[in-house]
């Protein structure tokens, strides 16, 4: 049965919860600068537009960056993504620019920001799962980086714990490109409901309007 998506991602239990979009990530400078470039020709500026809409349509904004004291206590040792992290230039240090959200997409008064030290995603063990269900959320939106680990965890983390999971296939990034549509197309679209941004967009406009 096709999915209605005006009633999936309404206003009253649909939060918009960004991953990673911090300037250390995808910013200015990046510790990942091949996924900062990719990042910045289309997953920013249609975040930039979803955030922006969402405020618009009084969708609750949750920004979950990930951080790493330079002691590295609290932080995994226990992949080859952690350990190459730690040969970065841009070390996500808390309380430098570098986790702070893109200018971009910024932080309005509204917003919550959450910093996790640990993990491949932004959902296990953080506070995101409690903070969404204290704001009645049942339908995520998210974007972010990267299709590869993050995406692909926060996803199945979302589906797990119960919610609908909505990815806009143009608001989120991977490396290599076609590497990244080829897990859209093949995994993601099993568990989440994969529109372009422009079809969310319309539905929260739609939505104001009624």
């Amino acid at each position: 049965m096709p999915v209605d998506l005006r009633d999936l991602v309404a206003p009253g239990h649909t939060a918009l919860v960004t991953q990673e979009c911090q300037n250390g990530v995808i910013g200015e400078p990046a510790a990942l600068p091949q996924l900062a470039e990719i990042a910045r020709r289309r997953m920013i500026p249609n975040a930039a537009r979803l955030a922006a809409a969402a405020r618009q349509a009084g969708v609750p904004v949750v920004h979950c960056v990930a951080a790493r004291r330079p002691d590295g206590r609290g932080s995994n040792h226990n992949a080859r993504l952690f350990m190459g992290m730690l040969k970065t230039p841009v070390p996500l240090t808390p309380g430098t620019p570098a986790v702070e959200v893109i200018p971009e997409i910024g932080v309005a008064e509204s917003d919550v920001v959450l910093t996790r030290l640990h993990g491949l995603g932004p959902m296990g063990g953080t506070d995101l799962d409690a903070v969404l269900r204290n704001l009645g959320v049942t339908t995520i939106v998210g974007v972010g980086v990267s299709v590869n680990v993050g995406m692909l965890d926060f996803a199945f983390d979302a589906v797990n714990a119960g919610y609908q999971m909505v990815m806009p296939r143009d608001a989120v990034a991977g490396i290599p490109e076609d590497y990244a549509e080829a897990v859209l197309d093949n995994t993601l679209s099993l568990v989440a409901t994969l529109p372009a941004a422009s079809e969310i967009l319309g539905a929260w406009l739609s939505s104001r309007g009624s």
